[in-house]
């Protein structure tokens, strides 16, 4: 196993929620050049206090990614208590592994911090409002960072690894002859490879501060639907616009109407930002068929 830094460079990574859509994506790119130690539920619970400071502690990281959360909103709603001690507690307790190790700490967040009520694109410095638990308590997680840590909020993520968007909608095509989602919720959709190339990029540089990070491309769930289609060759006009209001059964968690996030910290310190999603949603649904 390679030692601690080097002269100030990062050489051992810590990766939470490595099995992941986003995680799949980030241990192969960082194991290309560092010492990587990854690990998901399975190895450390992030609920257990001791458990990620004896992982974080006992493997002495440059690094520290940290992408694991509890992401399915709904069930955020119903299990309030359960949210907070993943998304809030556990980014305090690898905020304290990170701190006594002096490791660098990156953590992704979510467009949901915000209550989707302005209308035009969000920016880092617009202050947040969440309107569900799991935006709560992601913004929670936020909090527990020191402010020359880096933090990475995004959206709508889908990639090759995990369940997703674009994995439901191949499905439900080869299933249905119709489909119905809503054309009131606007968002960017972000590709996890894509994602995985601008963490990885903020996280080497030790690049500090907050960053909006997705693909570009703002629209509804209908019509990133339909792009969906169009790349896998059907027919987009077999999915259907409704209402967020008019879903059955209602959802429990409430969605922001218009989360787009605007990548406003990464074009201004003339940092890459990735592309608009539909060059990249082609060859991930082309590499999806192919299976």
């Amino acid at each position: 196993m390679v030692g601690a830094a080097e002269g100030g460079r990062i050489v051992k990574v810590f990766i939470t929620g490595a099995k992941g859509q986003l995680g799949n994506e980030l241990v192969p790119l960082f194991a290309a050049t560092h010492d990587v130690v990854a690990v998901d539920i399975e190895e450390v619970d992030l609920t257990d206090r001791d458990a990620v400071l004896q992982a974080i502690t006992g493997t002495a990281p440059d690094l520290v990614v940290h992408g694991a959360a509890m992401t399915a909103v709904d069930r955020c709603e119903t299990e309030p208590d359960l949210a907070y001690k993943v998304n809030s507690m556990g980014t305090r307790y690898v905020a304290d592994g990170a701190r006594r190790v002096g490791a660098h700490m990156v953590y992704v967040s979510t467009d949901y911090v915000f209550d989707g009520t302005k209308g035009e694109p969000y920016v880092e410095w617009d202050a947040p409002n969440p309107a569900s638990v799991y935006g709560r308590s992601k913004l929670g997680g936020e909090h527990e960072l020191d402010p020359g840590w880096t933090i990475c909020r995004t959206s709508w993520v889908c990639g090759y690894h995990g369940a997703n968007m674009v994995k439901t909608v191949l499905q439900l095509a080869d299933e249905r002859d119709e489909l119905s989602f809503v054309d009131d919720q606007i968002g960017h959709p972000t590709l996890a490879a894509d994602l995985a190339a601008i963490v990885h990029r903020l996280a080497v540089g030790r690049i500090p501060g907050l960053f909006h990070t997705t693909n570009q491309g703002a629209v509804s769930w209908y019509e990133f639907v339909r792009s969906i289609l169009e790349a896998a060759g059907k027919n987009p006009d077999m999915v259907k616009p409704v209402k967020t209001a008019d879903l059955q059964p209602p959802r429990p968690a409430a969605r922001p109407a218009y989360s787009v996030l605007d990548n406003a910290a990464l074009r201004l310190q003339g940092l890459p930002l990735a592309p608009d999603y539909r060059e990249s949603l082609a060859p991930l649904v082309a590499r999806l068929q192919a299976n």
